[in-house]
């Protein structure tokens, strides 16, 4: 497969996954807000969802973004031979 090929796709699977993120970020920031009274009618841990998610349910959904998209990416980059650019100094090369 040619080079630019490579990385061609790489960067498609990286916009997708960061395209699909930003719309879970979306949806959580948003669209929990816009129907927070709606959302009034259900309850978890005795809290109506909307204060809910505001208080709790959006900071952990945040924090499973960054770990989720983190991970996939250094996946991402070992399967497609990307390395950080602390290895290139490490080997001498500034």
């Amino acid at each position: 497969m040619l080079i630019e090929q490579r990385q061609r796709i790489y960067w498609r699977r990286n916009l997708r996954v960061t395209g699909l993120l930003l719309v879970l970020w979306f949806l959580v920031t948003f669209v929990v807000t816009y129907f927070a009274e709606e959302l009034a009618e259900f309850t978890v841990l005795g809290l109506p969802f909307g204060f809910y998610m505001a208080a709790q349910g959006a900071p952990l959904i945040y924090a499973l973004i960054v770990g989720s998209y983190a991970v996939y990416m250094n996946r991402l980059d070992q399967a497609y031979g990307v390395r950080e650019s602390l290895d290139n100094e490490r080997e001498g090369h500034q």
